[in-house]
Order: C-alpha cells, then structure tokens, then sequence
C-alpha cells in the first residue's frame, strides 16, 4: 500500500437539498473517510463548491476522484495541487479565562497569530482564528494549558492560485 496523505478535493455542484448527503453517502459506501468537507455558494447561485480534504493513498484518491465523477449532481471535479493553492480554515475556539494573567496571555497569544477575541465571559474567552490547518492546530496547542472549553473547526477550503479555475463555463 502507498503512502497515506491528505489530499484536498474541490468540486463544483448543483446548489439543491440532498446532494451534500449523497456525496457523504458515497464515501460510506466505499469505506472513505472524508477529514473535512466545507460547502458553499459559488458566484453562479445554481451552483455550490463543495471543498473535500481526503487521506488516502494515490489509488484511494483516484478512487474518490472516479466515484465523485459518476455522481449526476457533481459538475466538475478536481484533485488541487497543494505547492498552487490557496487553503484557510475557521475556529472558533472557547478558552478558561478565570483571571487577568490568563486573559493577558490568550489576548496576547491571539495578537501574536492575528486572532482576534469575539466574546468575552466571567469565566471564557472565545477567539476567531483563521488561517492554515497547521496555523489553527499551533493556536489550539499554546490554549490547552489554558483549558480548552470548546472548539468548532470549518475544514479546509481552497482555491488554486493564478487563472486556473474550476469555474463552469
């Protein structure tokens, strides 16, 4: 078996009810394992980007890739290159803040990654932190000392860089 990775899926998809349940329902089949999966508009309304992260090796990829294409609401796949893409991630991420010195320090560790706090308890502080994957999951390292409370992730979406585009003419 070859080596396992992460690979990153965009696809381009009707923007109707079900179709989200049927791309996850042909993952269940195959015995994939989808890591993230974050779905939204595109600029044509009728359509949605559904952004796929994937581990597998270079024959399970191929395999997700095949499956996606024979799917009747999928319009357009694409495997994107990770050394020509752009990625981010959100998290919202709620951290035990019982005194000054702790808020200090998650303000400031924030500041430091360019987070910025978005609510502020007697007891919590929540921060919004965007970025890479490995950015976030730094973050959420230097916050568990703290006492990490609750985490809420989006998963990976991308595009690739330049002119190339996935976009449907």
């Amino acid at each position: 078996m070859g080596k396992e990775k992460n690979q990153i899926i965009s696809t381009i998809v009707e923007h109707k009810p079900g179709v989200l349940y049927i791309v996850a329902n042909l993952f269940r089949r195959r015995g994939f394992n989808i890591e993230s999966i974050s779905v939204g508009s595109t600029e044509q309304s009728d359509l949605a980007r559904m952004t796929i992260t994937v581990k597998g090796d270079e024959r399970t990829i191929e395999q997700v890739v095949k499956q996606l294409n024979k799917l009747i609401d999928i319009i357009k796949v694409s495997r994107l290159d990770p050394a020509n893409i752009v990625t981010r991630e959100l998290a919202l991420i709620k951290v035990r803040a019982l005194d000054t010195k702790v808020r200090s320090d998650v303000i400031n560790y924030a500041d430091i990654f360019r987070a910025r706090v978005v609510d502020v308890s007697s007891e919590s502080l929540m921060v919004e932190i965007t970025g890479t994957s490995d950015k976030i999951t730094a973050f959420l390292d230097l916050m568990k000392p703290f006492g990490v409370k609750e985490v809420a992730r989006t998963g990976v979406t991308a595009l690739s860089r330049g002119v190339k585009s996935l976009k449907v003419e």
